[in-house]
């Protein structure tokens, strides 16, 4: 059977040529005789794994010396309190709420301190990013929290908040290495990797040296420290070891693409096919507020939940699955991650263009 075009939002596509060395590699890597779900953490091939690796992504993204490379576990949902376990000495925080994810991450750091919500865009179904200019930062502060990508409603950040010299926590996890960042704009940034970098089950942190706190709050668990974690090398205890890995083959075929700027102009094209699509059609309506429009999630309707339903069953007969948007709020969400062709797009939007005539 060919390979589908898979518009789920994580587990994500990965890049078939990823998968195809890590197929040639599964039994015997590099010559080791075994393969890299057997080896040791401790052993000098993973060393090598995980420290080209932690190279490759400093490289991507011109990544500071100031800065520790962390290869956890957890899903970017344990670091909703791992950042106030690390980040909260003042027990006070500052969050803007954009969706799903960042109100999640705001009420559960509501267990660990003072947790302020700035803005919020639930009003309007998060359908918009708060206007961060009209938001004012807590003196006391520890940090600011954003989700620059709201992977379920299909927005970003177009411009970060001001923090007023607090330092910046995001969740980058929907839009990571999908384009260039200036890591020297946040204190921390975070996201799982199973939706532009790798397979479920490792979560990478970079966070800058004076963040990385001996006594964090005083019940934080030895794992969840990141103090703990820098001493360690990521391998406080066994990491992700097979998912590093393939974090690792992904990054060096990021580079091999060109790198992150030739990422951001695929992506961006990418996602105008399927936006400008939406924009011209009389059936189909993008959900988010146009300047605020994610380029690596989009959601959309019909305006029927009958059509909507129908439209995600035949979908598959034309090679294209996980369309269906979120449980939470209906509808279709394609995400379209750095490993979609462009191919992809151009067939769901003559899928959509198909089902539009069928049905107006």
């Amino acid at each position: 059977m060919a390979r589908v075009y898979n518009f789920a939002a994580g587990p994500a596509m990965l890049p078939e040529e990823v998968l195809r060395q890590a197929a040639a590699e599964m039994l015997d890597y590099n010559g080791s005789g075994m393969s890299v779900m057997e080896m040791s953490h401790r052993s000098k091939e993973f060393g090598e794994i995980i420290a080209t690796a932690e190279q490759d992504i400093r490289d991507l993204l011109s990544i500071p010396e100031n800065y520790q490379v962390l290869f956890l576990q957890g899903g970017a949902t344990l670091q909703f309190a791992g950042i106030p376990m690390n980040l909260m000495r003042n027990k006070v925080a500052d969050y803007i709420v954009s969706g799903s994810w960042s109100k999640k991450a705001y009420k559960e750091a509501q267990l660990y301190g003072d947790a302020h919500l700035l803005a919020s865009s639930e009003d309007g179904n998060f359908s918009y990013v708060p206007d961060v200019d009209a938001i004012e930062i807590s003196p006391d502060a520890d940090y600011v929290y954003i989700c620059q990508n709201e992977t379920i409603y299909g927005t970003r950040y177009n411009k970060l908040p001001d923090t007023k010299g607090k330092p910046l926590v995001a969740d980058v996890s929907s839009c990571f290495l999908s384009e260039p960042m200036n890591i020297e704009d946040y204190g921390v940034m975070y996201g799982g990797v199973q939706k532009n970098i790798g397979p479920a089950g490792v979560t990478i942190v970079i966070v800058r040296d004076d963040l990385i706190y001996e006594d964090p709050l005083p019940f934080t668990p030895t794992l969840m420290r990141y103090s703990a974690q820098v001493k360690g090398k990521s391998m406080h205890n066994t990491p992700p070891a097979y998912g590093i890995y393939i974090c690792g083959l992904v990054f060096k075929w990021l580079k091999a693409q060109g790198g992150l700027e030739a990422m951001k102009k695929r992506n961006e094209e990418k996602a105008a096919i399927l936006y400008d699509f939406l924009d011209q059609s009389k059936l189909f309506k993008g959900t988010a507020r146009k300047e605020d429009r994610s380029i690596m999630n989009v959601p959309f309707v019909t305006g029927s939940d009958d059509l909507d339903a129908l439209f995600v069953a035949e979908a598959k007969s034309h090679n294209i699955v996980s369309i269906k948007g979120h449980r939470s709020v209906g509808g279709m969400r394609a995400s379209i991650y750095n490993a979609m062709p462009k191919e992809g797009v151009e067939a769901l939007v003559a899928y959509m263009a198909e089902f539009e005539k069928d049905h107006s």
